[in-house]
Order: structure tokens, then C-alpha cells, then sequence
């Protein structure tokens, strides 16, 4: 991943942008990673793969209710607090 600090990307916004069209671009302040810019095709492919995983999970979890797999929240959390 090509990266910027906040200066360059200020000063070299339309290199930035040309780059970010192409593969993501991390945007450092005070040599930290801040940002990531990236193509809207990126962004919406991401936001894409999220929402497909929501729906995956969710079939599952619908799946699992008609299966009579139900548990209740208290004692799922209390079983994992246990371990803590």
C-alpha cells in the first residue's frame, strides 16, 4: 500500500487521488497510520462483502432458531465470563 504523510497528501492531493484509483492510499500523521483513501469501486466492494457476510450470518443464525438451537443470552455470557 502506497502511503502519504498528511503534508504530502495535502500537498500532492491530485497524485493522492490518481494513486487511490488505482490501490488504497494510508495517510500517516505524526508517523502513525490515520486514514486510508481509496476508489469508491473499492469502497462499495468492501461495504459489499460486509453486507453479504450480515446475510450469511444471519441465514445462520435463522437456521439455528428453526433448529431449536436457542440459547439464552444470560447463561452463554456467564459461561464465558467464567474463562475471564
Amino acid at each position: 500500500m502506497i502511503s502519504f504523510t498528511a503534508n504530502e497528501a495535502k500537498t500532492q492531493f491530485g497524485e493522492m487521488i490518481a494513486k487511490a484509483q488505482r490501490e488504497p492510499v494510508s495517510i500517516t500523521k505524526n508517523g502513525k497510520p490515520s486514514v486510508v483513501v481509496m476508489s469508491v469501486a473499492d469502497y462499495n466492494a468492501i461495504e459489499e462483502l460486509k453486507l453479504q457476510n450480515l446475510r450469511e450470518k444471519l441465514a445462520r443464525s435463522i437456521a439455528q432458531f428453526e433448529a431449536g438451537k436457542v440459547f439464552d443470552g444470560e447463561e452463554v455470557f456467564d459461561e464465558i465470563m467464567k474463562d475471564l
